[in-house]
């Protein structure tokens, strides 16, 4: 059911994924809003979620968590109930509850349609629904790119420990992070002109070359048809 819904070409995913997003971050109604994350969860399980995805998913939570702590205290409304001088309202629970739902389901969306395209695809998808030149060169080698500068910053922050370095709330601990962002710029810097240099040597001349994507078959259509029609089904029902 997962692949018969997912649409194997990838412009339409893309388009696909971009209209269920618009119509998650819209919906109003927190009952609406965690059914809906009920059967995404149903379906990334069914789909077959990777264990990575499922970690940067962690990550994500890891911020709604905190938005859901801090809200509450922020808006006016029906106390519910109070720590120390804050309380937390009734509305405000409400509005985090929310947030939280149409957050990890608009990740999960895109975890579930775009999560496991590789750089180059994601180009030539992006390409092939006229997307600026510029804009797809920037998106395909930050994507590229962003796993190196990753693992750079991994063995900074090693080579950090192994000199004793332990992280506190102190200017020390501020000001060795700083130097670690500052030198993580300088040698991504320095990375992207070597790979601009290669890139010249190798005769680019400002257009990454992208292979030709084949026509969308019928079941590709069917499971657009699908993926937009429930997002706009559901937005609908959620406005009545």
């Amino acid at each position: 059911m997962a692949r018969l819904v997912v649409p194997q070409d990838l412009r339409l995913r893309l388009v696909a994924a971009f209209v269920v997003v618009i119509a998650l971050s819209q919906l109003q109604s927190l009952t609406l809003a965690a059914t809906v994350l009920g059967v995404l969860v149903l379906f990334a399980l069914a789909g077959g979620l990777e264990a990575g995805q499922a970690r940067r998913l962690w990550h994500v939570e890891g911020l709604i968590a905190l938005l859901v702590v801090t809200l509450p205290f922020t808006e006016e409304g029906t106390p519910v109930f109070s720590f120390g001088p804050l309380a937390a309202s009734a509305q405000g629970l409400i509005d985090a509850g929310l947030l939280a739902c149409k957050i990890t389901a608009a990740a999960l969306a895109l975890m579930v349609l775009l999560g496991a395209l590789e750089p180059a695809r994601l180009g030539a998808a992006l390409h092939g629904l006229r997307v600026p030149q510029k804009l797809v060169r920037l998106l395909v080698m930050c994507v590229r790119y962003l796993s190196i500068l990753r693992a750079e910053a991994r063995r900074g922050h090693e080579a950090m420990r192994a000199r004793g370095f332990r992280a506190r709330s102190n200017r020390h601990t501020w000001r060795s992070y700083g130097y670690l962002i500052a030198m993580l710029l300088v040698r991504a810097l320095e990375r992207a002109q070597r790979v601009e240099d290669a890139m010249l040597c190798r005769g680019f001349n400002g257009r990454l070359p992208h292979a030709d994507l084949k026509r969308p078959c019928a079941r590709d259509w069917l499971g657009f048809a699908l993926l937009t029609g429930l997002a706009v089904a559901t937005l609908v029902g959620d406005r009545a």
